[in-house]
């Protein structure tokens, strides 16, 4: 019996907190986010941002309260570890399409590092058509499979780091950290047409999503071994929710200050960090309990913008 059908004999639980999932290959994004929420029994969750079947690595998955800070994740920093063929362009940008151009098959080092050395930083990138992105309410992809090509407008995009982590004149792997709503797909594609050639995605595997890191990720194959002893067992691999919001500031509340928080008032005369001045907040009441996120208007007052359902034990992290 599968997770799915063993979680629909038992009755959904909250559970609260962010795990860091290895992606495998093959799947979907939403397939393996309904895995864990079904290992998890938990009544509520999402993801930060899909990663293509074909892709493998980091997929956050929100579970519970940690849903209402699912868009700070989205709007982050990727790092990405891609290996590209030379000579090749399919359908999709990646191995799973049909074969649509063929080109030069090699290319040098110094001719690679130069065409990178273009697309570091600030540009704009026209989507793939094969991408979840709608159009007039329909994703690009069904789109695609249904033969049809529409135009797409062009989307500001940063490349932070690009660089070759090992070549080969046919196949070299790159390193990848981006702005979101990068397509490593289209890109891969742009630096080929710049080298005069063509070329797919052969392997993906994103690496991080700021801010996380270096941090140890989960398979699902862990996964299941772990909820076989216990949901406690499981539930000590979550990470807290703030600890997707480390870049805000935080700010200390008392007891009467975070009881108007959590009432949905505003604080007039908050005295925050010195480094702060305006702008988004991590909010704590006493015992360091995470509140949510608040914001500085341009009065000065405290407003609270995404606040978090007070579970006995959502301790926050320093």
């Amino acid at each position: 019996m599968n997770a799915d059908a063993r979680a629909s004999r038992r009755p959904r639980r909250d559970v609260d907190g962010i795990l860091l999932l290895d992606k495998p290959e093959g799947m979907s994004s939403n397939r393996a986010l309904q895995q864990v929420k079904a290992l998890f029994n938990a009544r509520k969750a999402g993801h930060t941002g899909s990663l293509d079947p074909l892709a493998t690595g980091m997929l956050p998955i929100c579970l519970g309260e940690a849903t209402k800070v699912a868009g700070y994740l989205l709007d982050s920093e990727k790092l990405y570890r891609v290996r590209l063929v030379f000579g090749l362009a399919t359908s999709t940008g990646d191995d799973e399409g049909q074969t649509v151009a063929r080109g030069v098959e090699a290319v040098t080092r110094s001719d690679l590092d130069a065409a990178l050395l273009a697309f570091r930083g600030a540009s704009k990138q026209v989507p793939p058509m094969y991408s979840a992105l709608k159009v007039n309410g329909q994703p690009l992809y069904r789109l695609a499979r249904a033969g049809q090509v529409t135009s797409r407008v062009a989307r500001e995009i940063t490349i932070h780091e690009l660089v070759i982590e090992d070549f080969h004149p046919a196949a070299p792997v790159l390193r990848v950290r981006c702005s979101k709503g990068t397509y490593i797909r289209t890109l891969v594609e742009d630096i080929a047409h710049r080298l005069g050639t063509v070329a797919h995605v052969a392997e993906l595997r994103r690496l991080a999503v700021w801010p996380f890191s270096g941090q140890a990720m989960v398979t699902l194959e862990g996964l299941g071994r772990v909820a076989a002893e216990s949901l406690r067992a499981l539930d000590s691999l979550l990470l807290p929710l703030d600890a997707a919001l480390t870049a805000l500031p935080d700010l200390q509340l008392g007891e009467s200050e975070a009881g108007r928080i959590r009432q949905g008032q505003a604080l007039e005369t908050v005295a925050g960090p010195a480094t702060w001045h305006g702008g988004l907040i991590r909010l704590y009441g006493p015992d360091r309990r995470f509140l949510g996120v608040g914001e500085r208007d341009a009065q000065g007052r405290v407003l609270p913008r995404r606040l978090i359902r007070a579970p006995e034990a959502a301790t926050g992290c320093n």
